[in-house]
Formats: C-alpha cells, structure tokens, sequence
C-alpha cells in the first residue's frame, strides 16, 4: 500500500498547510518517496493545495493530524483515500507502526477531525 503523510522540517508529522514536505511511503519495501507540498506556510487554501497534491500521487492511506483537514480539503479526499489518524509523532514512528496504520484506516472522519 502507498501511505503519504505531511511532514515538517525534523519529519515530523504536520497539519497540511505546516509541513514542507509530502511523504509516500511503500508499505511493503519501507521506501519513502519525498516531494514539495505546495500548500506550504499558505494560510488560505494551502490545505487544498496540499490535498491536490497528495492526491496526484494516488496514495491509499492518508495519515491525519489534529487540526490538519479543513472542510474543502476532506472533501476532495472523501473517497479517494481512507485515512488513519495519527498525533505529530516522527516519521521513524510512522514506519516502525505501518502495519497497525493500515489496520486502522477508515474510509470516513468524525466531523471534529476536519473542521475550521
């Protein structure tokens, strides 16, 4: 499975528009492919834009932060990817737990996870 995820400066993972950097990790081989995330530091849209471009990457899971979706943003991803939601952990956590990530992933969010 493809799992991308939002991630900071010290890959960390971030709300979308906070982190620098998208994430696609292979859940089989571990790979973690990097690129740009054009929402960053964008306070208007740049959820959006990041979603955009998540979703260009057809990934399978999308690993939620608190305060990472917006309304416009879980909407385009509403039935394209299942999320899993995760706290601001480091990336060597992401892959040291994927296989309970995939476990967990769920096709819909509570309402809480991507309002404004």
């Amino acid at each position: 499975m493809k799992i991308a995820c939002v991630v900071d400066e010290e890959n960390v993972l971030a709300p979308l528009q906070f982190g620098s950097t998208i994430f696609l990790i292979d859940s089989e081989t571990k790979q973690i492919e990097e690129y740009e995330n054009p929402g960053f530091g964008s306070m208007h849209g740049g959820r959006e834009m990041a979603m955009a471009a998540i979703l260009s990457l057809k990934p399978d899971i999308f690993i939620v932060t608190p305060n990472s979706l917006c309304p416009g943003s879980y909407s385009m991803s509403l039935g394209n990817v299942k999320y899993a939601v995760m706290d601001e952990v480091n990336i060597s956590d992401v892959i040291k737990n994927i296989d309970k990530i995939e476990k967990s992933a769920v096709s819909e969010l509570e309402p809480i996870m991507y309002r404004e």
